[in-house]
C-alpha cells in the first residue's frame, strides 16, 4: 500500500523528567479532539516508572524508545462506549493532537499505535492493571529529545495522482 505522507518516529530522549503542567497542556490539547456522541469515551494513563516504561517498550515492535523515555502516555477508551469503532477514531484524533502538542512544546512526543492487535492490548493492559471497563489504544512515548529532529516528515511527491 502506498503512502503519500508518512511520519518517521525515532526519538532518543533526554534523562530529565518532564514538567508537570507540560504534561498536562498536551492531555488538555488531546481533549479538544471531537468525540462520539458528544462524548470523550477515553482516558490516559501518565507513565514515569522506569519499571513500566521498560515493560512497556516491549510489546510493539517500534516500542523501545519507550524504556528510555521519561514518560508515557497510554490512551485507553471505555468499552461501554455505544460506538467504539467511533471512540477508536476519535482516540486517532487526540493521538495526532498529542503530536502536534509536544512537538509545539518540544518534548518530541512519538504515537505508537497497538490497537487492533488484542495481544498488545491486553499486554499494556496488564502491565499498568487497567480495568476490565477500559480497552488499551497506544502508546505515546515523549520526553525532552536528545538531539534534533531529522527528516521527521516527509512528503514524495511522486506518490500523488491527480486523476483528471
Amino acid at each position: 500500500m502506498n503512502h503519500i505522507y508518512s511520519r518517521v518516529s525515532i526519538r532518543k530522549y533526554q534523562d530529565r523528567p518532564v514538567e508537570k503542567e507540560k504534561t498536562l497542556a498536551i492531555l488538555k490539547a488531546a481533549m479538544q479532539a471531537p468525540s462520539a456522541a458528544n462524548q470523550q469515551p477515553w482516558e490516559f494513563y501518565v507513565v514515569t516508572n522506569k519499571e513500566k516504561l521498560a515493560a512497556l517498550s516491549t510489546v510493539h515492535p517500534y516500542a523501545g524508545m519507550t524504556k528510555n523515555a521519561p514518560a508515557a502516555i497510554v490512551a485507553v477508551y471505555r468499552k461501554d462506549c455505544m460506538l467504539p469503532a467511533y471512540a477508536q477514531i476519535d482516540l486517532s484524533i487526540a493521538m495526532e493532537n498529542l503530536w502536534l502538542e509536544t512537538d509545539a512544546q518540544g518534548l518530541g512526543g512519538v504515537w505508537l499505535g497497538i490497537a487492533p492487535q488484542e495481544e498488545r492490548m491486553q499486554a499494556v493492559e496488564e502491565i499498568l492493571d487497567i480495568p476490565e471497563t477500559l480497552r488499551a489504544f497506544a502508546i505515546f512515548p515523549y520526553g525532552y529529545p536528545a538531539e534534533e529532529r531529522k527528516q521527521q516528515d516527509r512528503f514524495d511527491e511522486s506518490r500523488i495522482h491527480f486523476v483528471e
